[in-house]
């Protein structure tokens, strides 16, 4: 069942490359639509079998593979990576719909065949990411996303795309390598028959070792989030990509980051996790400052998005922290409402690009005008920034109130610096709004052309889904709840704390007590 999530995109991706010459592009986006679909309707039947109560790992699938090196084929799924999955095949579907409504009618997409192979690429490769139980599986296909993506911006980027492209190519490879060198020396060091995710326990090596290990994930991990100070790829990359490919880069790449902290950081490493959390709480809450303020100070929309996503990404480490089962469930919500709001942000900037010719503050105004502007799509944007900006009512608001009130007892200060960026956002989105959508258009040059029922419609969906689970949040949280309950139980801060929280114990009955009679539970 889940090797259908990752294979039929590739096969896919092989058949709409290598179409003959004589088939049209607009043929193979067709094929390329459909199989997105099908990937999209697949993942729902998942979502209908998967059961909301059991906490590990479901639907498995295992294949002896290269096992002299401990490579298996291991796939399992839980509620952590399926609601991500369901994200991936999300906005490919509608990346692939959308990549030639965006391009401009002067300048239609250029080696469409090629394009539409490498987002069914990148999206076989997140989805075997995701479901991977075995380390060197998901590294393999971590690294698989790195040639598309570079290619697409190198390809489809804007003036300076060779650029951006050869930074994100660099800041991703020093990624993977820091994230192999620590998945070898964690089987190395701890004998592990195999590199499956199971048969690896990291209990026996010293806390020196662990923290060690775990530093080298957490900066590998953090250049793909980016946390500050791993950020700095990031701006050029979203900007100078083209806006399907920035969708892709901020909705679905950045994901694998933060996953890649939960599964792996806070899964092999519970109790040195706790140690270091202390010093990623101030990371969290620098990251949010720094992506706001640095928001505020861009004059390109297209940028302030992209600086907006390094502060909405903090609010994910901070979850990721905090060791509550509110906030690691609210930082897993948070993954999926940024990947959604992120990715209709981008999308109506390219429309706006599009049909405007410009991304500059200072030049755009009155697009809200009902007759010469560009009024849905200005109305869409104006509903975006108000789910970035954590509206009630909106999907982003839920899931970074269930950080909040999850991380401040544990994480006071920096809950509360977090919650100014939150107000920060509202302050940079209400400028984008005010000079973009009000005033009055320029009469010389406001004749835009208009936007059809098909350009509308993936912003119109996209926001349809951010209401819907902003108003529903049970079916944004339910997926990941067990899940992430019980990743935080494993840890020994939460036992400490579900004991300290609990009755006293007489000494007469502290033989009888599970908990402190066995010591070898912790």
């Amino acid at each position: 069942m889940l090797s259908a999530l990752i294979w039929l995109p590739v096969i896919g991706a092989a058949l709409v490359g290598f179409l003959p010459g004589n088939i049209s592009a607009s043929r193979a986006r067709i094929g390329a639509i459909a199989i997105s679909g099908v990937l999209l309707l697949w993942t729902i039947y998942l979502l209908t079998q998967f059961n909301l109560v059991t906490p590990g790992l479901q639907m498995q699938e295992y294949l002896p593979w290269i096992q002299t090196l401990g490579l298996n084929y291991s796939l399992g799924v839980d509620g952590l990576s399926l609601p991500l999955v369901a994200l991936t095949n999300l906005l490919t579907l509608v990346v692939i719909f959308s990549s030639d409504l965006q391009a401009p009618k002067s300048a239609p997409l250029k080696r469409p065949r090629l394009f539409y192979s490498l987002v069914l690429l990148i999206s076989g490769g997140m989805a075997g990411a995701l479901l991977a139980q075995n380390l060197l599986l998901f590294f393999l296909f971590y690294e698989v996303e790195l040639i598309p993506f570079y290619l697409m911006i190198s390809i489809w980027g804007s003036e300076k795309r060779d650029y951006a492209a050869i930074k994100f190519l660099l800041y991703t490879a020093v990624s993977g390598i820091l994230i192999l060198a620590a998945f070898l020396a964690i089987n190395w060091l701890t004998n592990a028959s195999s590199f499956d995710y199971a048969a690896i326990s990291t209990q026996g090596l010293s806390q020196r070792t662990q923290l060690i290990l775990l530093t080298l994930m957490i900066v590998g991990f953090g250049i793909k989030i980016p946390l500050v100070p791993l950020h700095t790829w990031l701006p050029d990359a979203y900007v100078e990509a083209s806006t399907p490919t920035a969708i892709l880069l901020g909705g679905v790449l950045a994901k694998l980051g933060t996953y890649g902290l939960v599964r792996f950081c806070l899964g092999l490493f519970p109790e040195t996790w706790s140690l270091v959390t202390p010093g990623l709480s101030i990371v969290a809450a620098v990251s949010v400052l720094y992506g706001t303020l640095a928001a505020l100070a861009q004059k390109d929309i297209k940028r302030m998005v992209a600086y907006s996503s390094i502060g909405h990404m903090g609010y994910v480490l901070l979850g990721t922290i905090a060791l509550t089962p509110l906030a690691l469930v609210g930082a897993v919500s948070q993954m999926v409402s940024h990947g959604l709001i992120l990715a209709l942000l981008f999308y109506l900037v390219g429309v706006i690009e599009t049909k405007v010719g410009t991304r500059d503050l200072d030049v755009l105004n009155g697009l809200l005008n009902p007759i010469r502007g560009l009024p849905t799509i200005s109305a869409l944007l104006i509903l975006a920034g108000m789910g970035s900006a954590g509206i009630p009512g909106m999907a982003g608001f839920i899931s970074e109130f269930l950080v909040f009130q999850g991380s401040f007892a544990a994480f006071p200060v920096p809950t509360l610096l977090c919650v100014v960026g939150t107000a920060l956002t509202a302050v940079y989105f209400v400028i984008l709004l005010n000079r973009t959508c009000f005033g009055k258009l320029d009469n010389k040059t406001a004749y835009y052309p208009k936007v059809t029922g098909l350009e509308q419609l993936p912003a119109i969906a996209l926001t349809g889904l951010i209401i819907w689970l902003g108003v529903q949040p049970s079916w944004l949280v339910r997926w990941s709840e067990s899940t992430t309950t019980a990743l935080v139980a494993a840890t020994p801060v939460y036992e400490a704390r579900q004991l300290a929280m609990s009755p006293i114990v007489p000494l007469s009955e502290v033989s009888s007590h599970p908990t402190i009679s066995n010591p070898s539970i912790h």
